[in-house]
């Protein structure tokens, strides 16, 4: 008989005056699953009765607190009267304890920092991310490869924006080696990676990485750690969301080594608000999420969706998850008639009541379970009574919740974030010194410059110099006044020269006249 087998007790359920116990196999329960069931119906609490009943069982457990209600998880109960007569009439004894849990917060805030770095996100979650269109990821795919081909860490946005610019500014010489990189499409992405920014996600970026072993712990006492992710701003942010989650699988997957089927799952992953992962999901990534639900259960990892309706989830991936609760469906709109026929049908059917009736006919605290046997098959669907909690119904509060974080096993390992060189300081880096190589280029041709033209002002000066020299010797000698000239002695004789000139010619002619006498007179005696 399977409920001989162990496993998870979930509830009890009769039909035709008889009780059954409703019992999830922990050998079944890599199988998958889905918890589904309107708003209000009490999906949180049996999301909360599964994760403590498999770490009660030694199985770590990870959850996505939407709301902040699951936070109640790490606090004993507090039974009333309606709680204790239900769980007296399944033959439980009640008995309030906690479960040994570990918040985390992409934000830091309300639990311990989980980061991841952009490589290990890798382009096509990032795109998802980023909301990118096929080219935009396909540039941005071309980003991942030049850091890995130039040995370029992508740690942090930071990276990533530095990477971008580098693309950039080398589109033509990348753009021969691996396609064109348009710069629209560039600054997209920058546009893109700012809002993600702006809606917290720099946050999520960055090191100390999370490992998965601080989320894989089973503590001394047997019982396996209850990781409870606050989600309650990250909701704000859906893509982000969702994209966290597929990495967190993709690097379960990628990780742990291969068990097959074994007695127990080694982690149990509740996806809360599953349709998020699948809204305007593109193909490609859709396949991603269809590959690794089906190919991590060779891992030990059991992953459960928790969505409002089944049909949020792709046919594809439901029909993997073959442990099924189902809560009250409402049925008002023609949609909503579609999604609870599908429900119905995907139950194996119960001869004593319809099942789309029963679903719409539930109250809050029932729900529809179908579970696998021994042997992989699903049972009979079951109208059941979900069993109440052991631990506390409704949020912990917030000294509650810090004095859990005081206590944890991961205390100040995540808590402060580490920046160490990666693509953004060597690029830099590299810049700067480019920088500086032009700069100095800058200089020596500036310093070239200078010189040459102190030459040429030296020479006009030079020549200005022995110009304004000729022109001050020119004015000096306009201006120094001309030499004075002798004074010209009149040609006219006073009487007194003319009587004595006279006198002198006439005693001159008598002389001579004489003497040539006597000279003549000799010759002629002679």
């Amino acid at each position: 008989m399977s409920d001989a087998l162990p496993g998870l007790f979930l509830g009890q359920s009769e039909a035709d005056g008889a009780s059954r116990a409703e019992t999830l196999l922990f050998k079944r329960a890599n199988r998958h699953g889905v918890v589904a069931g309107a708003t209000g119906t009490g999906k949180t609490v049996t999301l909360q009765i599964m994760a403590q009943g498999f770490s009660d069982a030694g199985v770590p457990v990870f959850c996505a607190d939407v709301k902040g209600d699951l936070s109640g998880i790490c606090m004993p109960g507090s039974p009333n009267e309606r709680l204790t007569a239900r769980a007296t009439g399944m033959g439980l004894t009640l008995d309030p304890k906690a479960a040994p849990t570990v918040f985390w917060d992409l934000y830091g805030q309300k639990g311990h920092p989980i980061r991841t770095t952009v490589s290990e996100i890798g382009p096509v979650l990032l795109a998802r991310m980023l909301n990118l269109n096929d080219v935009q990821e396909g540039v941005l795919s071309v980003v991942f490869h030049v850091a890995d081909k130039e040995g370029l860490l992508l740690l942090d946005l930071d990276d990533l924006r530095a990477m971008l610019v580098h693309v950039g500014e080398n589109a033509e010489r990348i753009g021969r080696e691996v396609g064109n990189v348009a710069p629209a499409s560039i600054a997209a992405i920058q546009r893109s990676i700012l809002q993600l920014e702006q809606q917290g996600g720099k946050a999520f970026f960055g090191e100390p990485a999370l490992r998965l072993e601080d989320m894989i712990r089973v503590g001394l006492d047997g019982r396996g750690q209850v990781n409870v992710l606050d989600a309650t701003k990250l909701m704000n942010s859906p893509r982000l969301y969702a994209a966290f989650l597929l990495w967190l699988l993709s690097e379960l997957f990628e990780q742990l080594p291969e068990v097959g089927d074994p007695e127990k799952p080694r982690l149990v992953f509740f996806f809360d608000e599953a349709h998020l992962l699948f809204n305007d999901t593109p193909d490609a990534l859709r396949e991603k999420v269809e590959q690794v639900v089906r190919l991590i259960r060779s891992k030990g990892v059991g992953v459960y969706f928790v969505t409002q309706n089944p049909a949020d989830i792709p046919d594809s991936v439901l029909a993997q998850l073959g442990n099924r609760i189902q809560h009250a469906l409402r049925a008002y709109t023609p949609a909503e008639q579609r999604g609870l026929k599908a429900a119905s049908e995907s139950f194996r059917p119960n001869p004593a009541f319809d099942t789309a009736d029963a679903i719409q006919g539930l109250g809050v605290g029932e729900a529809l379970v179908s579970t696998l046997d021994e042997k992989g098959a699903p049972n009979i669907v079951g109208r059941t009574a979900i069993r109440p909690p052991a631990s506390r119904l409704g949020p912990a509060t917030d000294a509650e919740r810090a004095a859990v974080m005081a206590a944890s096993p991961v205390r100040g390992v995540y808590d402060t974030m580490v920046d160490r060189e990666s693509a953004e300081e060597i690029l830099s880096a590299r810049r700067g010194e480019a920088d500086k190589a032009i700069a100095e280029a800058e200089a020596a041709e500036a310093r070239a410059k200078a010189e040459a033209q102190a030459e040429k002002d030296a020479e006009k000066a030079e020549v200005a110099r022995e110009r304004e020299q000729a022109r001050q010797a020119r004015e000096a000698a306009r201006a120094r006044p001309a030499p004075r000239a002798a004074p010209r002695r009149s040609t006219r004789e006073t009487p007194i020269e003319a009587a004595t000139k006279s006198v002198l010619r006439t005693a001159g002619s008598t002389i001579t006249r004489e003497l040539l006498r006597g000279i003549l007179g000799g010759l002629k005696r002679r």
